[in-house]
């Protein structure tokens, strides 16, 4: 199946869909940074493209993709910004004008999981409900799909010809009951028990252990402040040899593997890794697509 990423970032979705055995033939990002890191670990093309310009769809049609798969920048919806419907937002609307024009059998969005609570959403579904698009869509925990995070994501999958709910049970039958720790992902591979995550703010723990999934993986990494006061939920003292991850440990927190590559300053590579799609969690999207395709053989 002929697979292309848009809004790829630095290429969790591409890689988690290539590691299930798809086709990537190309993908689509208008970030520099993100683009230096895609480039670096895959063999297909990148295009650096402005998704929200009229003539993109032509580029994406030239590419004769069975499956469009995407996650439109997300920070007008996130809970760590401003709840306002600005220019990315709209992008939601513009990756399904491209599927719609383009008709893939297939589409993919992604995006955060509190995208359900914006009037975009519901656009983006009758856009592709008229298009002829059947779909299954819900939020995901990462922790169940394979990733060692508790990272909440909205997933939404579409089929041509198909009605709705079609994948809902492969969807929820393959999630596993038990979330993913730490340990479970990487042993002792850290060498410490536990680590600090900078919190969005001080009312929040920072830090955690490495027998409890990592919370949700964001694009800024700081050191322990100074003056850190201990919250009452942190699993330890900072001075119990707490400290915080390295760049790479984040990147094998969202399932990137050891010998996946990022180029880059640290600060654009944080970010990067931070607004990407765990593989993990791609790869248990495009198996479920895989076991539905096996089911449905005439």
């Amino acid at each position: 199946m002929r697979v292309v990423d848009l809004f790829s970032g630095c290429g969790g979705m591409s890689l988690g869909f290539e590691q299930a055995g798809f086709k990537i033939v190309g993908a689509f990002d208008n970030w520099d940074p993100a683009v230096t890191i895609y480039k670096k670990n895959f063999k297909h093309p990148i295009f650096k493209v402005d998704l929200s310009q009229d003539d993109a769809s032509l580029a994406v049609e030239k590419l004769k993709p069975d499956l469009i798969a995407g996650g439109p920048p997300c920070q007008d919806y996130s809970i760590a910004g401003k709840r306002t419907l600005g220019k990315r937002a709209n992008l939601t609307i513009r990756f399904a004008e491209i599927v719609t024009t383009v008709r893939p059998t297939w589409v993919i969005f992604e995006n955060v999981y509190n995208i359900e609570r914006f009037s975009t959403l519901p656009k983006m579904k009758k856009m592709l409900s008229d298009a002829g698009y059947g779909y299954s869509s819900m939020v995901l925990d990462a922790s169940r799909c394979g990733a060692p995070q508790k990272r909440q994501r909205y997933i939404l999958v579409g089929k041509l010809n198909e009605k709705d709910g079609f994948l809902d049970s492969i969807i929820k039958n393959g999630l596993s009951s038990k979330q993913m720790t730490v340990r479970d992902y990487l042993g002792d591979t850290l060498r410490t028990q536990y680590y600090y995550m900078h919190p969005r703010s001080y009312n929040r723990r920072a830090v955690f252990s490495i027998d409890e999934p990592a919370s949700t993986i964001r694009g800024i990494n700081r050191p322990i402040p100074d003056n850190y006061k201990r919250h009452p939920a942190d699993k330890a003292d900072i001075s119990e040899g707490v400290r915080a991850l390295t760049t790479r440990e984040r990147g094998l927190l969202q399932t990137f593997p050891a010998g996946f590559e990022f180029p880059g300053a640290k600060t654009d590579v944080e970010l990067a890794i931070g607004n990407a799609v765990p593989p993990a969690l791609a790869r248990y999207v495009a198996n479920c697509i895989n076991q539905w395709i096996n089911e449905n053989k005439k």
